[in-house]
């Protein structure tokens, strides 16, 4: 099976260089065939993606996480212009909305996200979306700012009322480790009535590792832990839906089909 990795902090997996590329290379190993870096700042992002950059199985994307939205950094929207330029830079974020911790700034969260889907729309790049506690602010501004590139909904967490309005958007959905928690009951129904051909799946290492690895720092390695389970929720094999959701992710970052 090949698989595609959408969403994965490798910065964060381990500290040093050899280490992130010790990960990817045991992914690799367990047919994970691409991989996003994401970073939350800039700062990171440089970092990483100096670490990363030899390694041609690795994609990155560029942007602020919304839990850094209140202090993007001085020139952020400029500089994160600038780093598309550079190669292997397939998508902007991961961007969005967090209303998880009571002290959330929703209006900074709110207007580096509309910044952010208008840059994205200009330099004609998908963008990778964060939801936390925030899908009805969330669904508003894409309907009006969406780009034609569309976007990836990350770390999926919403019930399928959610779900079938993302469908109508040029959206795809992303399942991380939580699926494959028993208590995931709405998350796992959308798993298995989503069409196939509209959603990807994920790592997010190294949080959200999935079942059996859970009380474990996640890693890119155990993303067929995820993909496993939902085969399994659609009552067919892992074999059988690799090669569909692979598509998919290929499709989602306009990447060409022989990637």
């Amino acid at each position: 099976m090949e698989l595609f990795d959408t969403h994965a902090h490798i910065g964060l997996i381990e500290s040093s260089q050899m280490e992130q590329l010790m990960a990817v290379q045991k992914a690799k190993l367990k047919g994970v065939r691409h991989m996003v870096s994401i970073c939350n700042t800039l700062s990171d992002f440089t970092k990483t993606y100096q670490n990363l950059k030899s390694q041609k199985e690795v994609y990155h994307a560029v942007g602020v996480s919304p839990t850094t939205a209140s202090d993007p950094g001085v020139d952020w929207l400029k500089k994160i212009q600038e780093y598309t330029a550079l190669p292997g830079i397939i998508a902007i974020g991961e961007t969005g909305l967090d209303y998880f911790h009571k002290d959330t700034d929703k209006n900074a969260q709110i207007e580096v996200f509309q910044r952010t889907l208008d840059l994205a729309a200009k330099l004609h790049k998908p963008v990778i979306i964060h939801n936390r506690m925030a899908g009805n602010d969330l669904l508003t501004i894409l309907r009006d700012k969406l780009p034609e590139e569309g976007g990836i909904l990350h770390c999926y967490s919403e019930d399928w009322d959610f779900a079938c309005q993302a469908l109508d958007l040029n959206l795809t959905i992303s399942f991380a480790g939580n699926v494959t928690f028993s208590s995931s009951r709405a998350l796992r129904e959308c798993a298995r009535m989503l069409p196939i051909d509209r959603f990807v799946i994920e790592s997010e290492a190294p949080f959200l590792a999935p079942v059996p690895y859970q009380n474990q720092r996640n890693q890119l390695s155990f993303l067929p832990a995820t993909l496993e389970c939902i085969a399994t929720l659609r009552h067919t094999t892992a074999e059988n839906i690799a090669p569909q959701i692979y598509q998919n992710s290929l499709r989602a970052f306009h990447l060409d089909e022989q990637a």
